[in-house]
């Protein structure tokens, strides 16, 4: 089952998926034309997600945050609930104040993440599930506003219940966990022109060593990998899912050169672009 929201004004686009066989590739069954976020809430027994060629496995219980640009195959769509939703229907950006996810549930550096749930939670997102079903059912002027509200909490509630699972929130104060979610975000922004941590350490106000200092006392890896590790990322993304040559992606990925670039791919991916493409 799909049931679809939309906004002809603004093009604002949220979808709910339930039992639907479909739900899978990039955003959608098939690659969709506008970038989408999604929340995979999987219910019943764990299962097999193959997210960029990878593969993991969903407990049960738990929600699954995915970005537009992820590309996923589920073991068993059909048991999974999903909500979909577009920029113009919620930014995340834009409301990070209100929800704090952005460069933490999305864009940040520890994806997949699976976020298990407890029995009462388990109920909680069960009972939101049935609500928004309740609610896309009705077609009114309230529709919009009210979907909104509810994924919203979605957002919230998936938002402290991981933080409550993750080790560094626990024992770090709120700013230097935000200096981590920020250069998230700022390196999912930038990571095809800006391959230097002096760039994201100056929009940060902090030097590229203070910057690098932050990530270490978190046990994160060090800036200069993350960035390394995003363009790797990509190229591997093109080099799966698209036709481009390997000198376009270069291009692409901000390198001075189709050389550098095959240079710095077999470098750091073990294996060089035209045997990756054909594996």
């Amino acid at each position: 089952m799909i049931r679809e929201y939309n906004e002809n004004g603004t093009s604002a686009r949220f979808v709910m998926h339930c039992g639907n066989k479909l739900f899978s590739g990039k955003g959608l069954s098939k690659p969709a034309p506008y970038p989408i976020n999604t929340f995979v809430y999987n219910k019943e027994s764990a299962q097999e997600v193959v997210i960029d060629e990878v593969a993991y496995t969903m407990p049960e219980g738990s929600i699954l945050p995915l970005v537009s640009n992820q590309h996923f195959i589920f073991q068993r769509p059909e048991s999974l609930t999903a909500w979909q939703f577009n920029r113009e229907f919620y930014c995340i950006a834009d409301h990070d104040s209100e929800v704090g996810c952005v460069g933490f549930l999305f864009y940040g550096i520890h994806h997949p993440m699976f976020i298990r749930l407890d029995e009462e939670e388990n109920r909680e997102m069960s009972h939101l599930a049935k609500v928004f079903s309740d609610e896309m059912m009705l077609r009114d002027n309230f529709q919009g506003e009210m979907l909104r509200t509810l994924l919203k909490r979605v957002i919230i509630k998936t938002t402290r219940i991981a933080k409550q699972q993750c080790e560094s929130y626990q024992q770090f104060a709120d700013e230097k966990m935000d200096i981590i979610r920020r250069f998230s975000l700022l390196l999912e922004a930038n990571f095809k022109q800006q391959h230097e941590v002096r760039f994201y350490a100056s929009v940060l106000n902090k030097s590229p060593k203070t910057l690098s200092n932050v990530f270490s006392l978190l046990k994160q890896p060090a800036p200069s990998v993350l960035i390394r590790n995003r363009i790797v990322l990509e190229a591997k993304r093109y080099l799966h899912y698209t036709e481009k040559t390997a000198k376009e992606i270069a291009y692409e990925l901000g390198f001075e050169s189709p050389a550098h670039f095959s240079r710095f791919f077999k470098m750091y991916s073990g294996t060089n672009v035209s045997e990756f493409r054909n594996m």
